[in-house]
């Protein structure tokens, strides 16, 4: 269940990141909109991984919950920010992703 519980907070991550990102591209009410999505977004995300680090080794889980959010937050990048998509970049986000999978398969929770 805290694995379920550490993935989302990476989920909550890439959102917080998202909405900064939408934030910086808006003004007025809609600006402020986002900044608030951010701090919700922010909040619920340091709580999942608040409750996930009770039973998981607060190394793993810190590793993987930044990962989810490093690799959710690229992908937003290149799909809803138009980012460049080169080749470095994938190779990079899908080293990350094997780490993320290797911590997950070598803790011992």
């Amino acid at each position: 269940m805290n694995w379920i519980l550490l993935i989302l907070g990476g989920l909550f991550e890439v959102g917080f990141a998202t909405c900064l990102g939408k934030a910086k591209e808006s003004s007025g009410m809609a600006a402020t909109f986002w900044l608030c999505g951010f701090l919700i977004c922010l909040a619920i995300s340091m709580g999942l991984l608040y409750k996930a680090t009770l039973t998981l080794p607060i190394g793993t889980a810190y590793a993987v919950w930044t990962g989810i959010g490093a690799v959710g937050t690229v992908l937003v990048g290149i799909f809803v920010f138009k980012e460049p998509a080169d080749f470095w970049r994938i190779f990079f986000i899908t080293t990350l992703i094997s780490s993320i999978i290797g911590l997950k398969f070598v803790s011992s929770h």
